[in-house]
Order: C-alpha cells, then structure tokens, then sequence
C-alpha cells in the first residue's frame, strides 16, 4: 500500500519545484538564496534567522508558529556541533543530536510534543502532526540556522529533494538535504520517519532516494 506523508495535490507541485531547482543548480553549489527560495517561496514562510524560526505543522505547512531563539538556545546549538568538528560524520551525529533537542524545543511552542512517526493522510487534519513537507521545512530551517551561526564546518546546506511519483509504487516525500564540502555528496536529513524527540535519520541521498 502507498504511504503518503502530504496531501496529493500539494505533492505534484512541491516535486516540480524540486527537480527543476535541483537541475537548474548543483546542491554542493547552491547559495542561500536559492535554498531559501526553493524551500519557503511556495508556502509564503519567513526564512530562519538565528534569533526566530517559523515552525511548520498540521501538514503542508497548513498551521506556522514562530520560536524565538534565545542566547541559551544558541549556545546549546553551539555545544552540539562542537562535539562534531572533527570530522564530517561526526558533524553528521552531531547534526542529528541537535535534531532530537530541537525537536523537542519546538514541541510546546507548536503543540507537536507527541508527533508521531510517519505520519500520513490519516492524521492530515490534526495540527499537532508533521508531514513531510512540515518536518524538512523545519529540518531545514534548523540547518540553515546552524550555517548562520558559522557551526557547520564540514557541510553546506542544500534545497529539499523529494522521491516517489506514485506511478513508481512510491508514495512522495521530502527531505532536507546537506552536502558534504569534502566530496560534494549529498546527505538526507529526514525527520519524518521518526517521532517526538528522536533523532532525525541522516543517510546518503542516493540511498534515501531508494526507499518506499
């Protein structure tokens, strides 16, 4: 049976954007601006900045809440990609433990605390829950944050990439994407497929874009 993690027609037109972005600009060299573009221009969201972040939940981005980064948050970030900076899958375990408290810091600011895993069009009209373009906007807005801080020392980070076009068998979804500055590989960030405070799942683009 064919999972979904947003509603049909919101799909179509987020996978469009993605595959003419991503053949428009390679991920390892794209700027800010155009991941900003691709991953906030269709839903009208305010990109992050290192003191405010919009929130996206109750699926495509439907519900939008703001947290306001404080100089406690910042330095908490701080702390976890220290523990990453010598080497680039070490930033990657780092990346996905930030994930996990992030998660958790935007739980009671938009009613998420408790999201569920995987969830799809079963749950599409509870705003406590995060499809995949909910949770890779606010993936992504985490590592954008991260960057803007200057906490990123072995990675950039790239546009969301979506898979599956239910003519495949597949049912869609989107990830946030990082690139590796050493070899210019791309790395899933998908914290959809995890629930309430769990880490994200970090794995090379290639073998995400594999999955059901």
């Amino acid at each position: 049976m064919v999972v979904f993690c947003m509603r049909r027609a919101f799909v179509f037109a987020v996978v469009a954007v993605v595959f003419v972005t991503a053949n428009r600009m390679p991920a390892a060299y794209a700027d800010t601006d155009s991941v900003v573009a691709a991953t906030y221009g269709d839903l009208s969201v305010s990109p992050p900045s290192i003191d405010a972040i919009s929130i996206c939940h109750g699926f495509g981005c439907k519900f939008r809440d703001e947290l306001a980064l404080t100089g406690a948050d910042r330095a908490t970030l701080a702390r976890f990609l220290a523990a990453g900076a010598a080497s680039a899958a070490a930033e990657r375990r780092a990346i996905a433990a930030a994930g996990a408290w992030f998660d958790r810091r935007i739980g009671p600011v938009a009613g998420t605390v408790g999201h569920v895993a995987r969830a799809n069009r079963e749950y599409m009209f509870d705003k406590r829950q995060m499809d995949c373009i909910d949770s890779s906007r606010n993936t992504t807005s985490l590592l954008l944050v991260l960057a803007q801080l200057k906490l990123l020392r072995h990675h950039t980070v790239a546009e969301p990439e979506a898979r599956g076009f239910l003519l495949d068998g597949r049912g869609p979804h989107a990830t946030a994407v990082l690139v590796e500055k050493a070899t210019g590989a791309k790395w899933a960030v998908d914290s959809w497929t995890r629930a309430y405070g769990q880490a994200p799942e970090i794995m090379p683009l290639a073998q995400w874009m594999t999955l059901d």
